[in-house]
Protein backbone atom coordinates (compact mmCIF):
# COMPACT_ATOMS: atom_id res chain seq x y z
CA UNK A 1 0.00 0.00 0.00
CA UNK A 2 2.86 2.36 0.74
CA UNK A 3 4.21 1.84 -2.78
CA UNK A 4 0.84 2.64 -4.32
CA UNK A 5 0.45 5.78 -2.21
CA UNK A 6 3.92 6.94 -3.31
CA UNK A 7 2.94 6.25 -6.91
CA UNK A 8 -0.23 8.30 -6.43
CA UNK A 9 1.94 11.17 -5.20
CA UNK A 10 4.06 10.78 -8.31
CA UNK A 11 0.98 11.08 -10.51
CA UNK A 12 0.02 14.26 -8.65
CA UNK A 13 3.41 15.76 -9.54
CA UNK A 14 3.36 14.50 -13.12
CA UNK A 15 -0.18 15.75 -13.82
CA UNK A 16 0.72 19.39 -14.31
CA UNK A 17 0.22 21.31 -17.53
CA UNK A 18 3.98 21.70 -18.07
CA UNK A 19 4.84 18.06 -17.43
CA UNK A 20 2.01 16.74 -19.58
CA UNK A 21 3.06 19.01 -22.43
CA UNK A 22 6.70 17.91 -22.08
CA UNK A 23 5.62 14.27 -22.10
CA UNK A 24 3.59 14.86 -25.27
CA UNK A 25 6.47 16.69 -26.97
CA UNK A 26 8.92 13.99 -25.89
CA UNK A 27 6.69 11.21 -27.22
CA UNK A 28 6.32 12.98 -30.58
CA UNK A 29 10.03 13.76 -30.97
CA UNK A 30 11.00 10.29 -29.76
CA UNK A 31 8.76 8.57 -32.32
CA UNK A 32 10.31 10.63 -35.11
CA UNK A 33 13.85 9.93 -33.88
CA UNK A 34 13.09 6.22 -33.61
CA UNK A 35 11.63 6.10 -37.11
CA UNK A 36 14.85 7.46 -38.62
CA UNK A 37 17.29 4.56 -39.14
CA UNK A 38 20.65 5.16 -37.49
CA UNK A 39 19.63 7.57 -34.74
CA UNK A 40 17.83 5.49 -32.13
CA UNK A 41 16.92 6.32 -28.51
CA UNK A 42 20.50 6.86 -27.28
CA UNK A 43 21.20 9.60 -29.82
CA UNK A 44 17.78 11.16 -29.36
CA UNK A 45 18.18 11.46 -25.60
CA UNK A 46 21.81 12.62 -25.88
CA UNK A 47 20.90 15.43 -28.30
CA UNK A 48 18.08 16.72 -26.09
CA UNK A 49 19.92 16.77 -22.75
CA UNK A 50 21.70 20.10 -23.45
CA UNK A 51 18.42 21.52 -24.76
CA UNK A 52 16.66 20.55 -21.52
CA UNK A 53 19.35 22.33 -19.49
CA UNK A 54 19.38 25.42 -21.70
CA UNK A 55 15.61 25.72 -21.25
CA UNK A 56 16.13 25.82 -17.48
CA UNK A 57 14.01 22.74 -16.81
CA UNK A 58 14.17 21.23 -13.33
CA UNK A 59 15.00 17.60 -12.56
CA UNK A 60 11.43 16.29 -12.79
CA UNK A 61 10.48 18.04 -16.09
CA UNK A 62 13.85 17.11 -17.64
CA UNK A 63 13.44 13.43 -16.77
CA UNK A 64 9.86 13.39 -17.98
CA UNK A 65 10.89 14.90 -21.33
CA UNK A 66 13.84 12.58 -21.90
CA UNK A 67 12.16 9.38 -20.71
CA UNK A 68 9.26 10.18 -23.04
CA UNK A 69 11.77 10.53 -25.87
CA UNK A 70 13.27 7.17 -24.82
CA UNK A 71 9.95 5.34 -24.91
CA UNK A 72 8.85 7.18 -28.06
CA UNK A 73 12.00 6.12 -29.93
CA UNK A 74 11.32 2.49 -29.06
CA UNK A 75 7.83 2.86 -30.54
CA UNK A 76 9.13 4.66 -33.63
CA UNK A 77 11.86 2.17 -34.49
CA UNK A 78 9.23 -0.32 -35.69
CA UNK A 79 8.00 2.01 -38.47
CA UNK A 80 11.02 1.72 -40.77
CA UNK A 81 11.43 -1.95 -39.81
CA UNK A 82 7.93 -2.79 -41.03
CA UNK A 83 7.68 -0.48 -44.03
CA UNK A 84 11.25 -0.54 -45.35
CA UNK A 85 12.76 -3.65 -43.76
CA UNK A 86 15.32 -1.28 -42.18
CA UNK A 87 15.31 -1.35 -38.36
CA UNK A 88 15.35 2.01 -36.62
CA UNK A 89 17.77 0.51 -34.07
CA UNK A 90 19.29 -2.88 -33.25
CA UNK A 91 16.35 -3.87 -31.03
CA UNK A 92 13.98 -3.59 -34.00
CA UNK A 93 15.90 -6.05 -36.19
CA UNK A 94 13.69 -8.96 -35.21
CA UNK A 95 10.57 -6.94 -36.04
CA UNK A 96 11.68 -6.97 -39.69
CA UNK A 97 11.31 -10.76 -39.86
CA UNK A 98 7.51 -10.77 -39.84
CA UNK A 99 6.66 -7.06 -39.91
CA UNK A 100 7.92 -6.43 -43.44
CA UNK A 101 6.30 -9.60 -44.87
CA UNK A 102 2.99 -8.43 -43.37
CA UNK A 103 3.46 -5.09 -45.12
CA UNK A 104 4.20 -6.86 -48.41
CA UNK A 105 0.97 -8.81 -48.03
CA UNK A 106 -0.94 -5.51 -48.04
CA UNK A 107 -1.30 -5.17 -44.27
CA UNK A 108 1.23 -2.49 -43.26
CA UNK A 109 -1.35 -0.55 -41.25
CA UNK A 110 -2.37 -3.62 -39.29
CA UNK A 111 1.28 -4.53 -38.64
CA UNK A 112 1.99 -1.01 -37.35
CA UNK A 113 -1.08 -1.07 -35.12
CA UNK A 114 -0.24 -4.51 -33.74
CA UNK A 115 3.30 -3.39 -32.99
CA UNK A 116 2.00 -0.26 -31.23
CA UNK A 117 -0.31 -2.35 -29.06
CA UNK A 118 2.53 -4.79 -28.33
CA UNK A 119 4.88 -1.94 -27.42
CA UNK A 120 2.26 -0.53 -25.07
CA UNK A 121 1.65 -3.86 -23.34
CA UNK A 122 5.36 -4.61 -22.90
CA UNK A 123 6.25 -1.15 -21.58
CA UNK A 124 3.11 -0.87 -19.40
CA UNK A 125 3.63 -4.20 -17.61
CA UNK A 126 7.37 -3.56 -17.29
CA UNK A 127 6.65 -0.22 -15.62
CA UNK A 128 4.55 -2.04 -13.04
CA UNK A 129 7.53 -4.36 -12.59
CA UNK A 130 9.65 -1.28 -11.98
CA UNK A 131 7.15 -0.04 -9.38
CA UNK A 132 7.35 -3.19 -7.28
CA UNK A 133 10.86 -4.51 -7.95
CA UNK A 134 12.96 -1.35 -7.60
CA UNK A 135 11.99 -0.71 -3.94
CA UNK A 136 12.88 -4.33 -3.13
CA UNK A 137 16.30 -3.94 -4.73
CA UNK A 138 16.78 -0.79 -2.68
CA UNK A 139 16.38 -2.82 0.51
CA UNK A 140 19.13 -5.16 -0.67
CA UNK A 141 21.32 -2.25 -1.78
CA UNK A 142 21.16 -0.74 1.72
CA UNK A 143 23.29 -3.72 2.84
CA UNK A 144 26.10 -2.59 0.55
CA UNK A 145 29.30 -1.21 2.00
CA UNK A 146 32.21 0.38 0.11
CA UNK A 147 33.63 -3.02 -0.85
CA UNK A 148 30.29 -4.27 -2.17
CA UNK A 149 29.77 -1.10 -4.19
CA UNK A 150 33.21 -1.46 -5.74
CA UNK A 151 32.45 -5.05 -6.75
CA UNK A 152 29.05 -3.90 -8.07
CA UNK A 153 30.80 -1.46 -10.40
CA UNK A 154 33.20 -4.22 -11.48
CA UNK A 155 30.16 -6.38 -12.24
CA UNK A 156 28.61 -3.61 -14.32
CA UNK A 157 31.78 -3.24 -16.39
CA UNK A 158 32.26 -7.01 -16.73
CA UNK A 159 28.75 -7.49 -18.12
CA UNK A 160 28.83 -4.46 -20.40
CA UNK A 161 29.81 -6.43 -23.49
CA UNK A 162 26.60 -8.39 -23.31
CA UNK A 163 25.61 -11.40 -25.38
CA UNK A 164 25.34 -9.25 -28.51
CA UNK A 165 28.84 -7.74 -28.24
CA UNK A 166 31.32 -8.56 -30.99
CA UNK A 167 34.35 -8.67 -28.71
CA UNK A 168 34.62 -8.65 -24.92
CA UNK A 169 38.23 -7.50 -25.16
CA UNK A 170 37.16 -4.37 -27.03
CA UNK A 171 34.48 -3.75 -24.42
CA UNK A 172 37.11 -3.89 -21.66
CA UNK A 173 39.35 -1.56 -23.66
CA UNK A 174 36.45 0.89 -23.90
CA UNK A 175 35.95 0.64 -20.12
CA UNK A 176 39.63 1.43 -19.60
CA UNK A 177 39.32 4.51 -21.84
CA UNK A 178 36.28 5.68 -19.88
CA UNK A 179 38.01 5.15 -16.51
CA UNK A 180 41.10 7.02 -17.76
CA UNK A 181 38.94 9.99 -18.78
CA UNK A 182 37.21 9.86 -15.36
CA UNK A 183 40.61 10.28 -13.66
CA UNK A 184 41.13 13.69 -15.29
CA UNK A 185 40.67 16.59 -12.86
CA UNK A 186 41.10 17.12 -9.14
CA UNK A 187 41.70 14.14 -6.85
CA UNK A 188 38.63 13.85 -4.61
CA UNK A 189 40.73 13.18 -1.48
CA UNK A 190 43.98 15.09 -1.88
CA UNK A 191 42.83 17.87 -4.21
CA UNK A 192 45.88 17.41 -6.43
CA UNK A 193 45.52 17.71 -10.18
CA UNK A 194 45.66 14.59 -12.36
CA UNK A 195 46.20 14.52 -16.13
CA UNK A 196 45.19 18.17 -16.55
CA UNK A 197 48.49 19.23 -18.20
CA UNK A 198 48.14 22.65 -16.60
CA UNK A 199 44.87 23.39 -18.41
CA UNK A 200 42.41 25.17 -16.11
CA UNK A 201 39.55 23.86 -18.24
CA UNK A 202 40.35 20.33 -17.07
CA UNK A 203 40.57 21.08 -13.34
CA UNK A 204 36.92 20.07 -12.86
CA UNK A 205 37.26 17.01 -15.06
CA UNK A 206 35.54 16.21 -18.34
CA UNK A 207 31.87 17.17 -18.61
CA UNK A 208 29.47 14.24 -18.82
CA UNK A 209 27.21 16.00 -21.27
CA UNK A 210 29.96 17.09 -23.63
CA UNK A 211 31.26 13.52 -23.78
CA UNK A 212 27.79 12.00 -24.22
CA UNK A 213 26.69 14.32 -27.03
CA UNK A 214 30.01 13.98 -28.83
CA UNK A 215 30.33 10.20 -28.55
CA UNK A 216 26.74 9.48 -29.54
CA UNK A 217 25.20 12.22 -31.65
CA UNK A 218 28.18 13.86 -33.34
CA UNK A 219 29.92 10.56 -34.10
CA UNK A 220 26.78 9.57 -36.02
CA UNK A 221 27.20 12.70 -38.15
CA UNK A 222 30.86 11.91 -38.87
CA UNK A 223 29.94 8.33 -39.69
CA UNK A 224 27.41 9.62 -42.21
CA UNK A 225 29.93 12.00 -43.77
CA UNK A 226 32.26 9.08 -44.35
CA UNK A 227 29.55 6.95 -45.98
CA UNK A 228 28.26 9.83 -48.18
CA UNK A 229 24.62 8.72 -48.09
CA UNK A 230 22.24 10.71 -50.21
CA UNK A 231 18.65 10.70 -51.29
CA UNK A 232 15.64 9.60 -49.31
CA UNK A 233 15.44 6.83 -46.79
CA UNK A 234 13.20 4.56 -48.74
CA UNK A 235 10.01 4.17 -50.67
CA UNK A 236 7.57 4.55 -47.81
CA UNK A 237 5.54 6.97 -49.92
CA UNK A 238 4.78 4.21 -52.41
CA UNK A 239 3.27 1.96 -49.75
CA UNK A 240 -0.26 2.75 -48.67
CA UNK A 241 -0.92 2.26 -44.97
CA UNK A 242 -4.37 0.82 -45.64
CA UNK A 243 -6.56 -0.62 -42.91
CA UNK A 244 -5.24 0.15 -39.44
CA UNK A 245 -7.18 -2.10 -37.06
CA UNK A 246 -6.52 -5.84 -37.23
CA UNK A 247 -9.33 -8.30 -36.53
CA UNK A 248 -10.16 -8.97 -32.91
CA UNK A 249 -9.37 -12.65 -33.49
CA UNK A 250 -5.83 -11.67 -34.52
CA UNK A 251 -5.33 -9.55 -31.41
CA UNK A 252 -6.78 -12.31 -29.23
CA UNK A 253 -4.37 -14.89 -30.68
CA UNK A 254 -1.45 -12.63 -29.75
CA UNK A 255 -2.42 -12.18 -26.07
CA UNK A 256 -0.55 -15.31 -24.83
CA UNK A 257 2.49 -14.16 -26.80
CA UNK A 258 2.36 -10.78 -25.08
CA UNK A 259 2.29 -12.41 -21.66
CA UNK A 260 5.24 -14.72 -22.26
CA UNK A 261 7.51 -12.22 -24.00
CA UNK A 262 6.89 -9.48 -21.44
CA UNK A 263 8.51 -11.64 -18.77
CA UNK A 264 11.45 -12.50 -21.04
CA UNK A 265 12.05 -8.88 -22.05
CA UNK A 266 11.78 -7.53 -18.52
CA UNK A 267 14.32 -10.01 -17.19
CA UNK A 268 16.73 -9.12 -20.02
CA UNK A 269 16.34 -5.43 -19.17
CA UNK A 270 17.04 -5.89 -15.46
CA UNK A 271 20.29 -7.76 -16.18
CA UNK A 272 23.07 -5.22 -16.88
CA UNK A 273 24.61 -5.67 -20.31
CA UNK A 274 21.65 -7.48 -21.89
CA UNK A 275 19.34 -4.72 -23.04
CA UNK A 276 16.51 -4.45 -25.54
CA UNK A 277 18.34 -6.18 -28.40
CA UNK A 278 18.72 -9.43 -26.48
CA UNK A 279 15.18 -9.06 -25.11
CA UNK A 280 13.84 -8.74 -28.63
CA UNK A 281 15.86 -11.67 -29.96
CA UNK A 282 15.06 -14.06 -27.11
CA UNK A 283 11.38 -13.12 -27.18
CA UNK A 284 11.14 -13.86 -30.90
CA UNK A 285 13.22 -17.04 -30.76
CA UNK A 286 11.46 -18.58 -27.77
CA UNK A 287 8.03 -17.66 -29.10
CA UNK A 288 8.89 -19.20 -32.45
CA UNK A 289 10.00 -22.39 -30.70
CA UNK A 290 6.76 -22.40 -28.67
CA UNK A 291 4.08 -21.76 -31.28
CA UNK A 292 5.77 -22.44 -34.63
CA UNK A 293 7.51 -25.76 -34.16
CA UNK A 294 7.27 -26.74 -37.82
CA UNK A 295 8.88 -23.44 -38.87
CA UNK A 296 6.29 -22.64 -41.53
CA UNK A 297 4.58 -19.61 -40.00
CA UNK A 298 7.14 -17.24 -38.47
CA UNK A 299 9.07 -15.27 -41.08
CA UNK A 300 6.14 -15.15 -43.47
CA UNK A 301 4.15 -12.35 -41.86
CA UNK A 302 2.79 -14.02 -38.71
CA UNK A 303 1.28 -11.35 -36.40
CA UNK A 304 2.78 -13.12 -33.39
CA UNK A 305 6.20 -12.63 -34.98
CA UNK A 306 5.56 -8.88 -34.96
CA UNK A 307 4.21 -8.81 -31.42
CA UNK A 308 6.92 -10.92 -29.76
CA UNK A 309 10.01 -8.72 -30.44
CA UNK A 310 8.11 -5.47 -29.88
CA UNK A 311 6.87 -6.62 -26.48
CA UNK A 312 10.35 -7.91 -25.66
CA UNK A 313 12.30 -4.77 -26.46
CA UNK A 314 9.85 -2.40 -24.75
CA UNK A 315 9.67 -4.58 -21.65
CA UNK A 316 13.47 -4.64 -21.58
CA UNK A 317 13.51 -0.83 -21.73
CA UNK A 318 11.34 -0.65 -18.61
CA UNK A 319 13.43 -3.32 -16.91
CA UNK A 320 16.67 -1.44 -17.59
CA UNK A 321 15.44 1.43 -15.41
CA UNK A 322 15.29 -0.89 -12.38
CA UNK A 323 19.05 -1.21 -11.76
CA UNK A 324 19.64 2.41 -12.75
CA UNK A 325 17.27 3.84 -10.16
CA UNK A 326 17.82 1.33 -7.36
CA UNK A 327 21.54 0.56 -7.71
CA UNK A 328 22.90 3.41 -9.84
CA UNK A 329 23.93 0.86 -12.53
CA UNK A 330 22.41 1.48 -15.99
CA UNK A 331 20.97 -1.53 -17.76
CA UNK A 332 21.37 -0.10 -21.28
CA UNK A 333 23.07 2.60 -23.29
CA UNK A 334 20.14 4.99 -23.04
CA UNK A 335 19.82 4.56 -19.27
CA UNK A 336 23.55 5.33 -19.04
CA UNK A 337 22.77 8.69 -20.65
CA UNK A 338 19.87 9.22 -18.24
CA UNK A 339 22.29 8.43 -15.42
CA UNK A 340 24.56 11.19 -16.74
CA UNK A 341 21.61 13.58 -16.59
CA UNK A 342 20.91 12.70 -12.95
CA UNK A 343 24.56 13.15 -11.98
CA UNK A 344 24.68 16.49 -13.78
CA UNK A 345 21.69 17.54 -11.67
CA UNK A 346 23.62 16.51 -8.52
CA UNK A 347 21.22 13.61 -7.99
CA UNK A 348 22.88 10.29 -7.19
CA UNK A 349 20.91 7.23 -8.31
CA UNK A 350 20.91 4.31 -5.93
CA UNK A 351 19.19 3.25 -2.71
CA UNK A 352 19.31 6.72 -1.15
CA UNK A 353 17.49 8.18 -4.15
CA UNK A 354 14.23 6.61 -2.97
CA UNK A 355 14.55 8.16 0.48
CA UNK A 356 16.17 11.51 -0.36
CA UNK A 357 14.36 12.27 -3.64
CA UNK A 358 11.15 10.22 -3.67
CA UNK A 359 9.36 12.96 -5.62
CA UNK A 360 11.78 12.52 -8.53
CA UNK A 361 11.55 8.71 -8.56
CA UNK A 362 7.78 8.39 -8.36
CA UNK A 363 6.97 11.30 -10.68
CA UNK A 364 9.32 9.70 -13.23
CA UNK A 365 7.59 6.32 -12.91
CA UNK A 366 4.17 7.99 -13.15
CA UNK A 367 5.29 9.83 -16.28
CA UNK A 368 6.21 6.49 -17.88
CA UNK A 369 2.61 5.34 -17.51
CA UNK A 370 1.40 8.62 -18.97
CA UNK A 371 3.87 8.46 -21.88
CA UNK A 372 2.77 4.91 -22.71
CA UNK A 373 -0.86 5.93 -22.99
CA UNK A 374 0.07 8.99 -25.05
CA UNK A 375 2.19 6.89 -27.40
CA UNK A 376 -0.56 4.34 -27.97
CA UNK A 377 -3.14 7.04 -28.67
CA UNK A 378 -0.70 8.97 -30.86
CA UNK A 379 0.86 6.14 -32.86
CA UNK A 380 -2.30 4.57 -34.23
CA UNK A 381 -4.15 7.52 -35.81
CA UNK A 382 -0.99 9.54 -36.65
CA UNK A 383 1.03 6.70 -38.11
CA UNK A 384 0.65 8.18 -41.61
CA UNK A 385 2.37 11.37 -40.44
CA UNK A 386 5.23 9.49 -38.81
CA UNK A 387 5.85 7.42 -41.94
CA UNK A 388 6.45 10.61 -43.92
CA UNK A 389 9.51 11.24 -41.75
CA UNK A 390 11.15 8.35 -43.62
CA UNK A 391 11.16 10.55 -46.73
CA UNK A 392 13.49 13.16 -45.16
CA UNK A 393 16.87 12.92 -46.94
CA UNK A 394 19.77 11.92 -44.71
CA UNK A 395 21.83 14.79 -46.09
CA UNK A 396 19.30 17.18 -44.51
CA UNK A 397 18.76 15.29 -41.27
CA UNK A 398 22.42 14.96 -40.24
CA UNK A 399 23.26 18.69 -40.42
CA UNK A 400 20.22 19.32 -38.22
CA UNK A 401 21.57 16.82 -35.68
CA UNK A 402 24.97 18.55 -35.76
CA UNK A 403 23.43 21.99 -35.36
CA UNK A 404 21.29 20.94 -32.38
CA UNK A 405 24.31 19.32 -30.74
CA UNK A 406 26.53 22.39 -31.11
CA UNK A 407 23.86 24.90 -30.07
CA UNK A 408 22.81 22.75 -27.12
CA UNK A 409 26.32 22.34 -25.71
CA UNK A 410 27.29 25.99 -26.31
CA UNK A 411 24.11 27.25 -24.65
CA UNK A 412 25.04 25.50 -21.40
CA UNK A 413 28.34 27.25 -20.73
CA UNK A 414 28.94 29.68 -23.58
CA UNK A 415 32.34 28.06 -23.95
CA UNK A 416 33.87 27.33 -27.33
CA UNK A 417 36.23 24.94 -25.54
CA UNK A 418 33.23 22.75 -24.69
CA UNK A 419 32.21 22.73 -28.34
CA UNK A 420 35.71 21.78 -29.49
CA UNK A 421 35.89 19.07 -26.83
CA UNK A 422 32.56 17.74 -28.05
CA UNK A 423 33.94 17.62 -31.61
CA UNK A 424 36.97 15.76 -30.29
CA UNK A 425 34.74 13.18 -28.61
CA UNK A 426 32.73 12.95 -31.83
CA UNK A 427 35.87 12.08 -33.77
CA UNK A 428 36.85 9.57 -31.08
CA UNK A 429 33.41 7.99 -31.28
CA UNK A 430 33.64 7.81 -35.09
CA UNK A 431 37.06 6.14 -34.88
CA UNK A 432 35.83 3.62 -32.32
CA UNK A 433 32.80 2.81 -34.46
CA UNK A 434 35.12 2.05 -37.37
CA UNK A 435 37.17 -0.22 -35.11
CA UNK A 436 33.99 -1.82 -33.73
CA UNK A 437 34.74 -0.63 -30.18
CA UNK A 438 31.51 -0.08 -28.20
CA UNK A 439 30.72 3.43 -27.01
CA UNK A 440 28.52 2.68 -23.98
CA UNK A 441 31.39 1.30 -21.82
CA UNK A 442 33.29 4.56 -22.32
CA UNK A 443 30.32 6.57 -21.09
CA UNK A 444 29.81 4.28 -18.11
CA UNK A 445 33.50 4.47 -17.26
CA UNK A 446 33.31 8.28 -17.22
CA UNK A 447 30.15 8.21 -15.11
CA UNK A 448 31.14 5.60 -12.53
CA UNK A 449 34.93 5.95 -12.48
CA UNK A 450 35.12 8.44 -9.63
CA UNK A 451 32.58 6.59 -7.48
CA UNK A 452 34.43 3.33 -8.10
CA UNK A 453 37.71 4.92 -6.99
CA UNK A 454 36.15 6.50 -3.90
CA UNK A 455 34.59 3.22 -2.76
CA UNK A 456 37.82 1.30 -3.32
CA UNK A 457 39.73 3.85 -1.23
CA UNK A 458 37.12 3.68 1.54
CA UNK A 459 37.26 -0.11 1.57
CA UNK A 460 41.07 -0.06 1.79
CA UNK A 461 40.93 2.49 4.61
CA UNK A 462 38.43 0.39 6.58
CA UNK A 463 40.51 -2.80 6.15
CA UNK A 464 43.84 -1.05 6.73
CA UNK A 465 44.99 -1.98 3.26
CA UNK A 466 43.80 -5.59 3.27
CA UNK A 467 42.53 -6.54 -0.19
CA UNK A 468 40.63 -9.47 1.28
CA UNK A 469 37.83 -7.07 2.20
CA UNK A 470 36.74 -7.19 -1.46
CA UNK A 471 35.71 -10.83 -0.94
CA UNK A 472 34.93 -10.52 2.74
CA UNK A 473 31.13 -10.84 2.63
CA UNK A 474 28.68 -13.29 1.02
CA UNK A 475 27.15 -10.42 -0.96
CA UNK A 476 30.54 -9.48 -2.40
CA UNK A 477 31.22 -13.10 -3.35
CA UNK A 478 27.84 -13.33 -5.12
CA UNK A 479 28.59 -10.13 -7.05
CA UNK A 480 32.02 -11.46 -8.07
CA UNK A 481 30.38 -14.67 -9.29
CA UNK A 482 27.85 -12.69 -11.35
CA UNK A 483 30.65 -10.53 -12.77
CA UNK A 484 32.74 -13.53 -13.84
CA UNK A 485 29.71 -15.32 -15.28
CA UNK A 486 28.57 -12.17 -17.08
CA UNK A 487 32.00 -11.75 -18.64
CA UNK A 488 32.48 -15.37 -19.71
CA UNK A 489 28.93 -16.09 -20.88
CA UNK A 490 29.11 -13.82 -23.96
CA UNK A 491 32.43 -15.43 -24.89
CA UNK A 492 30.79 -18.86 -24.77
CA UNK A 493 27.34 -18.06 -26.15
CA UNK A 494 27.74 -14.73 -27.93
CA UNK A 495 28.88 -16.02 -31.33
CA UNK A 496 26.26 -18.76 -31.29
CA UNK A 497 23.47 -16.27 -30.56
CA UNK A 498 24.66 -13.81 -33.22
CA UNK A 499 25.03 -16.55 -35.81
CA UNK A 500 21.53 -17.75 -35.12
CA UNK A 501 20.19 -14.21 -35.30
CA UNK A 502 21.99 -13.55 -38.60
CA UNK A 503 20.77 -16.88 -39.98
CA UNK A 504 17.15 -16.01 -39.22
CA UNK A 505 17.53 -12.60 -40.84
CA UNK A 506 19.18 -14.05 -43.96
CA UNK A 507 16.62 -16.84 -44.18
CA UNK A 508 13.73 -14.40 -44.05
CA UNK A 509 15.32 -11.98 -46.51
CA UNK A 510 15.96 -14.83 -48.94
CA UNK A 511 12.34 -15.96 -48.63
CA UNK A 512 11.07 -12.44 -49.29
CA UNK A 513 13.26 -12.12 -52.41
CA UNK A 514 11.90 -15.28 -54.03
Amino acid sequence: METLSLLAGGFALAFTAQNLMLALIGCFIGTIVGALPGLGPSNGVAILIPIAFSLGLGPIPSLILLCSVYYGALYGSRISAILLNIPGDDAAMMTCLDGHPMAQKGMPGQALTLSAIASFVGAFIATWGLVFLAPQLVKIALLFGPAEYFVLYVMAFATLGGIMSNNQGKALFAVAVGLAIAMVGSDSQTGSQRFTFGQIYLFDGVSFLVAVVGLFALSEVFYFLEKHHSGTRGDAKQMKIGKLMPKWSTIKSCIPTMGRTTVIGFICGVLPGSGATLGSFLSYSLEKATVDRDGKSFGTGDPRGVVAPEVGNNAAAGGSLVPMLSLGIPGSGTTAILLALLLQLNITPGPLLFSKNPDIVWSLIASLFIANVMLLVMNVPLVGIFTRVLLVPTRIMMPIVAMISVVGVYSLSGSTVDVMTMVGFGLLGWLFRKLDVPIVPIILGILLGNEMEVNLRRAMTISDGEWSILVGSPLAIILWAIAITGFLLPVILGRRVKKRMAAELNETNAASDT
